[in-house]
């Protein structure tokens, strides 16, 4: 038998039951299913207190004579079991474990205890919801997933069961999905006592509790369902359940040691092989990763002969902030100031730097703390390059109100694909027209997804890039961020029409990225530099080579800007520019020494002399720029991913600390 639990709307009208909100159904209501048709027990009759030795019987009852017959497509379908006593989710398939410890970079064999005990955790009964209701994505996160499971409803009581005597006490199954948030998961699982807040948001139950009769078993007893995961109509994952290593047998009686089960208790399989997306993460491969859940994704999960949960994913409210506590064991650092002079005040917001020409400020210049522009002609204005996350771009958007409200916003260009200037274009409203560089729009989508930059705040990399990370990038919210696409592309130059103004583009990359663009505005003689030029702050080559850079800038020199905004740092002009330059000039000649000397890459980086260089801001990316400069001189080096980049900067940043505190 199949029994639902299910609410009538109040006002009689049962069409769209699913879509009306709390206020308007009825109290919960228990029935069984009869083909297309839902039969009524009578009124107050809850589903928890049939199971047992009568839950047939009352449902034979309720086919012979119902209190109601309708339609499930007329009504609310709940939780088959709202608020059941307990949840423990077990981890019955050991597969899954070992697909998720690979996806974030263990690949060595799982420990000996998960081959002598089953595991389960205890979920939170208070966060039940319906097959389909909305899912709240857990406040903070950038990292929703789902999990396919399938949960066994316990219907007798027992204790110290066997294997064998707790199958015998499993009333019936559904459809099960432990909504996760993977980033708090792995944050919270750092601090070795349990689950936490990322298994703490939401569990579905549905669409019913199907009793054992109605399922197929293999021949050693394991239920042998096939199950499928979809995301907006694509395929995530199928498997079966009879791979289960662990029984539902097997974690009832090992749950049930010492400790009664009541009628009610849930089970979870743990995640089927497959069925949850982090298992499809591979940071080898970032391209070919789909995304974590964001607002309006619609999850589809089904396994035969339990129906299937459909349900929309839906954004929360940002969590209030916690401040840290003090480490007492943490290394003092060095407070970190842009040592760059800059005739303009170095403060974060808006700022006019020429005739209709605004800087939108963020400092101190360093990771993530990217300058944008704004530029005005009459009736519209054009926007240079978004913010890193969405409250950062939405601050700046209504900072620049009082232009755009008089100049609405008509383009906006994007100068090169880093998130820190591309992932707030989703604000934009979709009148507005996003212009970037054919490589630009190319690099956006190989780059990482911009929630998985997540990772570094929350991921465990070893006690020295784990917090350099974390201080670099901890301070930003990647949550729910849709990179939004170009509208249009444009090779080396493209002169724009800005309310009667020409504004100029200028592919001058590949150096930082892929393609990196200036934006002129000779009326104003103001030029947007990108990340073409930080000021105060060490550059990073990404792309290279050392060489286009140089010549980049000699090319923004010549456009003769009396007023020069970088990608990060304070407003300069020319001899910011050249600055830059030299810095290069100087990696470049350090480098070629070094490799003539016969050094390896990291032998040159960390004992290079950085001369005046020295005082800059992440002055640790020369590990970088030293890299790039040895590959170029010769292409056979060892080719780095960005981790294993970051964690030669981190201990090239922890050395340089150490040395300035001195003994301790």
């Amino acid at each position: 038998m199949r029994f639902v639990t299910y609410a009538a709307t109040n006002d009689g009208d049962r069409a769209g039951a699913d879509r009306v909100g709390p206020d308007q159904v009825g109290p919960d209501r228990v029935g069984v299913i009869n083909g297309d048709l839902i039969h009524a027990l009578p009124d107050g009759t809850s589903l928890i207190e049939l199971l047992g030795s009568t839950l047939r019987q009352a449902g034979r009852r309720a086919l012979a004579e119902p209190a109601d017959v309708v339609a499930p497509a007329d009504v609310t379908l709940k939780a088959p079991l709202p608020r059941p006593p307990s949840i423990r989710d077990c981890l019955c398939f050991l597969d899954h474990i070992r697909a998720c410890r690979k996806a974030v970079g263990d690949t060595g064999p799982l420990e000996r205890t998960w081959y002598q005990i089953p595991a389960f955790y205890f979920a939170n009964t208070a966060s039940v919801i319906g097959p389909h209701d909305e899912v709240p994505i857990s406040p903070g996160s950038a990292w929703f997933d789902f999990e396919l499971e399938i949960a066994a409803v316990i219907g007798t009581a027992g204790q110290d069961l066997t294997p064998q005597q707790a199958e015998g006490h499993i009333a019936g199954y559904t459809l099960f999905c432990d909504w996760s948030a993977r980033d708090l998961q792995g944050l919270e699982g750092q601090l070795k006592i349990g689950q936490a807040k990322g298994k703490d948001g939401a569990s579905t139950l549905g669409q019913w509790l199907v009793t054992p009769d109605e399922l197929p078993f293999d021949l050693d007893g394991r239920l042998a369902l096939q199950v499928r995961a979809e995301v907006n109509g694509e395929l995530v994952g199928t498997g079966r359940t009879e791979s289960m290593d662990w029984t539902f047998g097997e974690v009832i009686s090992y749950a049930s040691r010492g400790v009664e089960l009541r009628p009610g208790d849930v089970f979870g399989s743990g995640t089927v092989p497959g069925c949850c997306l982090l298992e499809h993460l591979d940071f080898g491969d970032l391209a070919a990763f789909r995304g974590w859940l964001k607002d309006g994704d619609v999850v589809s999960l089904r396994a035969d002969g339990l129906g299937e949960v459909r349900q929309t994913v839906r954004a929360s409210a940002p969590p209030h902030p916690l401040a840290a506590r003090p480490d007492p064991t943490a290394q003092p650092r060095r407070p970190r100031v842009n040592p760059a002079a800059s005739a303009m005040p170095y403060t974060k917001g808006l700022h006019q730097v020429g005739d209709g020409v605004w800087a939108w400020l963020l400092p101190d210049g360093g990771y993530g703390w990217s300058n944008a522009g704004l530029i005005a002609g009459d009736g519209a204005s054009l926007l240079v390059d978004t913010l890193y996350d969405l409250p950062l771009t939405a601050e700046m958007l209504s900072g620049m109100r009082p232009v755009t409200d008089r100049h609405p916003l008509r383009q906006a260009v994007l100068t090169h694909a880093n998130g820190d200037h591309t992932h707030g274009g989703q604000l934009l409203p979709g009148s507005v027209r996003v212009i970037a560089a054919e490589g630009t729009a190319h690099e956006m989508h190989t780059e990482m997804v911009p929630e998985l930059t997540a990772a570094l705040q929350v991921m465990d990399l070893g006690p020295t890039l784990t917090p350099y990370l974390r201080d670099r990038f901890g301070q930003f919210d990647f949550g729910g961020i849709r990179l939004r696409a170009p509208d249009r592309t444009f090779d080396r130059r493209l002169a724009l029409d800005v309310g009667g103004r020409e504004v100029q583009l200028l592919n001058l990359g590949p150096a930082h990225t892929e393609a990196d663009t200036v934006v002129h505005i000779p009326d104003a003689g103001v030029l947007f530099a990108g990340d073409l030029l930080f000021i105060g702050c060490t550059p990073i080559v990404w792309s290279g080579p050392l060489a286009n850079w140089i010549a980049a800038c000699d090319a923004m020199i010549s456009l003769g800007a009396t007023t020069v905004v970088p990608g990060h740092g304070p407003v300069t002009d020319a001899n910011g520019i050249r600055a830059v330059r030299d810095y290069f000039g100087h990696i470049v000649e350090q480098a070629d020494a070094a490799y003539a000397k016969g050094l390896d890459f990291q032998e040159a980086a960390f004992g290079i002399d950085l001369a005046e260089y020295a005082g800059w801001l992440d002055t640790e990316r020369v590990v970088v720029n030293v890299y790039r400069r040895y590959r170029e001189i010769h292409p056979d080096q060892p080719v780095l991913d960005r981790f294993a980049l970051f964690g030669l900067m981190a201990e090239w940043d922890r050395r340089r600390q150490s040395a300035a505190v001195g003994p301790r």
